[in-house]
């Protein structure tokens, strides 16, 4: 056991969905031609002046009304001055003493128990643009579409104790804000992304060690390695006899170590003052109410409701919430069928056939509707076609979006429950088996289900399991 434990506080950023940037009127898109989506704004050009894009701060308000915060209905934007290339005004538009969100928290579960993590603030801020190196031309390019994105940073309390903790809480809050509808979740892409501030200290100890920043960890299981090995790290330092330095530090994800990037002082001076461009942000009563009811339940609410719902253990359960369009789905196709069966397609074949296809579990990466899921649960029970067969048909139901009745109907897959019409192969099977159905007759039931698969195998899937097992019985009397 370790004589040390990690204090860890994590500062996430969230790229909001709006359709154009933060000041600006510039499409708020990713993918498109360098320097495409760039005004004078953008570009930070003299005499420019900011408009702040209303949609954007209703989202922010959004994320801080999920996370328990109080809002701050007069709010400031400040200018956070500091000097790079992608930064062509040579300040970024943020919020310092005044900002939209304060002291919030939420829930977390690792290892079974549950932890609340206290959020400091939530703030607006327009993001830079992206520096491009070629090493081969000894060149550095900047495009500046990204610059006025417009961002939330949530800036966590050091509350969290290991990596794990860090992850859920990533977790928990990239669920939150796509529930929301106010981020696209695309981690590749930049959209979701955080710093970890991680430290140690003896246990028991309830002073603070010397922190390090962890910059731009993009997913969840490098967030994870980043901190397992930078506290490793730490503890080597510590249990050597040398100091940890105050410094920001990258993670090489291919040979899992942190790299300085640059010293950090204790408080790095970014000259914050109000943007004299921007008069306060200012909202009135009638709008906070308007928006508190556009909160959705969220994913943890949900998934203990289709916990209760459908019986399943919460691990299993937590696929149906991933995200929100699949907890709809789900939803949906539950209030015409059976909720366990239902949920046991979507975990089973339905994941499945969704990453052979090369598809996301999302409901609009394919055709089959939630009706149609409902429909094919429903068959099944009624006996019209076997589970395997539901299976086997599944992949190709999910890519045309077909009705399961019809696909049955045309490629003449009905199950065989006529007991005439299956009493010749039940015959047929016992007599190409003696051995075994003598066995069978002399009470070693365990040879029912090598005879349940040579009957369905025979009839390609077709006949009714229940109904062999009745033939069986009748037949050879065990």
């Amino acid at each position: 056991m370790s004589a040390y434990e990690a204090v860890i506080g994590l500062e996430v950023h969230v790229q909001l969905k709006t359709a154009s940037k933060l000041f600006c009127s510039c499409p708020n898109q990713f993918g498109a031609a360098p320097n495409s989506h760039v005004c004078e704004v953008c570009a930070g050009l003299p005499g420019a002046l900011p408009v702040p894009n209303h949609q954007a701060i209703h989202y922010a308000v959004l994320v801080g009304l999920a996370t328990g915060c109080r809002i701050n209905q007069r709010s400031v934007f400040a200018r956070k001055n500091y000097f790079y290339p992608d930064l062509p005004s040579g300040y970024q538009i943020s919020q310092f003493d005044l900002p939209l969100c304060e002291h919030g928290q939420i829930t977390i579960e690792v290892g079974g128990q549950e932890k609340k993590i206290g959020i400091t603030r939530i703030h607006m801020e327009n993001d830079a643009g992206k520096n491009i190196h070629s090493i081969g031309d000894n060149t550095s390019f900047v495009d500046l579409n990204r610059a006025g994105t417009p961002l939330v940073e949530i800036v966590s309390e050091p509350d969290m104790r290991s990596a794990e903790e860090a992850v859920s809480y990533l977790k928990t809050l990239y669920g939150i804000v796509t529930y929301l509808g106010v981020c696209d979740g695309n981690m590749e892409e930049g959209s979701f992304r955080c710093d970890a501030n991680v430290s140690i200290r003896p246990l028991g100890s309830t002073e603070l060690g010397t922190r390090t920043e962890l910059k731009n960890v993009n997913s969840f299981r490098n967030v994870q390695r980043a901190i397992e090995v930078e506290i490793a790290r730490q503890q080597d330092l510590l249990e050597d006899g040398e100091s940890v330095v105050q410094e920001t530090r990258l993670y090489d994800a291919e040979r899992n170590i942190t790299a300085a990037m640059r010293s950090k002082e204790e408080a790095h001076d970014y000259r914050y003052f109000p943007d004299p461009d921007l008069l306060p942000v200012v909202i009135s009563d009638s709008e906070m109410e308007a928006w508190r009811k556009e909160i959705p339940e969220l994913p943890r609410a949900r998934l203990r409701r289709f916990v209760a719902l459908t019986g399943l253990p919460e691990p299993e359960a937590e696929l149906l919430v991933q995200n929100r369009e699949l907890a709809d789905f789900f939803e949906n196709a539950a209030k015409l069928a059976n909720a366990r069966k239902v949920a046991n397609f979507i975990i089973g074949p339905m994941s499945r056939e969704a990453n052979a296809q090369g598809l996301a579990l999302n409901p609009g990466q394919w055709s089959m509707s939630a009706e149609h899921l409902a429909e094919l649960v429903n068959v099944v029970d009624e006996g019209t076609i076997s589970n395997k067969i539901a299976n086997d048909i599944f992949g190709e139901l999910l890519r045309t979006g077909e009705s399961p009745k019809s696909y049955i109907e045309s490629h003449k897959l009905a199950q065989i429950s006529d007991a005439s019409a299956l009493a010749g192969l039940v015959d047929s099977i016992i007599q190409a088996n003696p051995k075994e159905a003598e066995a069978l007759a002399g009470g070693k039931t365990k040879l029912v289900g090598f005879f349940v698969g040579q009957i369905m195998r025979a009839s390609k899937g077709k006949a009714n399991p229940a109904l062999v097992n009745d033939l069986l019985k009748q037949k050879l009397h065990f």
